[in-house]
């Protein structure tokens, strides 16, 4: 088998033949902003600035080793990737071929960037032990679970239901990267949201078609899909590049969701159907992209703050979430104990809550409740209920 180097891999990438953006409109340190670069992915991505991107998602060819035509059981044909950006002559073409385009990735990103890769069984493996070979840092898989995949029309395999994602930082170690967490959260019924995702795959009226109606592009992915990893792992304002933006999902959600984009694409009819997509979008207002601030960015409240404003009164009595513990709230903003464990002592919302609770530390935010006509709620909706005045007074 003939092992292909790094310059046949990028010409193996489904991202270059010619180059637009030279007139596309710039950042201060050079980025063409908002642009399709229409060339192989790795030559494009060597005239970007170093540092200089905050998040990447890469779609690459799946490698699918397809051996003749799929067939449905009543010999139909299955519209199945059979394009020649998917076929690698082995897997050290693929390698050497996925080894370039991370390097070139790597290179691009700030220290503060993370890069998501999607892939199937195919190639994912073989992109996930690349990705730690070159040192960067996984944080998570992340599973899309498919509501409507294809169905195995052999019955001899499982039905391939779902594609996986890896998120990684740019090196070991690596610190203050994007994580929305509390939007996350908030989003999800106010439950961490899993590393599973449950999403359709693209079809309807999201699937780009041509004139003759068939898909312009077979592997496009679903705006819903791309919308919560960039939602996840960036801010408004942030620069997002995607070096195999095909059908274009990556840059119009990310022009939506109020994002700088980059996509780099050598088809020009990829390219061509991407662009008047891109084009046909509107970016949300400031308002509905508002990031949510995380616990750290959020103004810091003196439990005495609720007294102060009369949200709470001295001689208050609150208690934990089974209202096994009670404790009066003192004019100073202190607590006084008045169940065992700890009766009579006295100490903050933090304190008390750890004697309670006979453990060292304790967020006395989220362990105090008050009761209310809804029942016992904490008296961390009393700080929220703080913090929303002072956002709303600086405004």
């Amino acid at each position: 088998m003939k092992v292909v180097h790094s310059g046949e891999a990028r010409r193996a990438s489904r991202t270059g033949s010619r180059n637009t953006g030279i007139d596309a409109p710039t950042s201060p340190d050079g980025l063409p902003l908002d642009t399709i670069l229409r060339g192989d992915c790795v030559a494009q991505l060597s005239r970007l600035p170093a540092r200089s991107v905050d998040l990447v998602f890469a779609d690459p060819p799946y490698n699918l080793q397809l051996q003749g035509e799929l067939k449905r059981p009543d010999d139909s044909r299955v519209d199945a990737v059979d394009d020649a950006w998917d076929k690698f002559e082995s897997f050290e073409a693929y390698d050497a071929f996925t080894r370039a385009w991370l390097l070139a990735v790597r290179r691009v990103l700030k220290p503060t960037g993370t890069l998501w890769v999607i892939g199937s069984y195919h190639n994912i493996f073989r992109v996930g032990a690349m990705l730690q070979d070159l040192d960067f840092w996984i944080l998570n898989d992340i599973v899309w679970r498919k509501t409507n995949p294809m169905p195995n029309f052999r019955g001899r395999r499982f039905t391939n239901a779902h594609e996986t994602m890896i998120w990684a930082a740019r090196e070991p170690g690596a610190k203050g990267y994007t994580f929305n967490y509390e939007a996350l959260k908030a989003a999800n019924e106010d439950v961490q949201m899993r590393s599973d995702w449950l999403f359709p795959i693209c079809s309807g009226h999201e699937r780009l078609k041509d004139e003759t109606g068939h898909k312009v592009h077979p592997t496009q992915k679903p705006e819903a899909l791309l919308a919560r990893v960039i939602l996840s792992a960036s801010k408004a304002g942030d620069v997002v590049l995607d070096p195999f933006l095909g059908s274009g999902t990556t840059a119009a959600v990310a022009k939506r969701l109020g994002r700088r984009f980059i996509g780099i694409e050598r088809d020009a009819t990829y390219a061509d159907a991407a662009q008047a997509r891109i084009d046909a979008v509107e970016t949300l207002p400031d308002l509905a992209l508002a990031t949510a601030p995380t616990a750290r960015e959020a103004p810091r409240i003196a439990f005495n703050a609720l007294i102060e404003r009369g949200l709470l009164m001295p001689g208050t009595l609150l208690t934990d979430a089974k209202a096994r513990v009670r404790a009066m709230v003192r004019a100073d903003g202190m607590l006084s104990l008045e169940t065992a464990p700890g009766l009579g002592q006295i100490g903050s919302i933090h304190r008390a809550g750890a004697i309670a609770q006979g453990l060292d530390a304790c967020n006395g935010w989220t362990y105090w409740h008050m009761d209310t006509r809804e029942g016992l709620r904490p008296i961390d909706s009393l700080r929220a209920r703080v913090r929303s005045e002072m956002a709303m007074a600086a405004e």
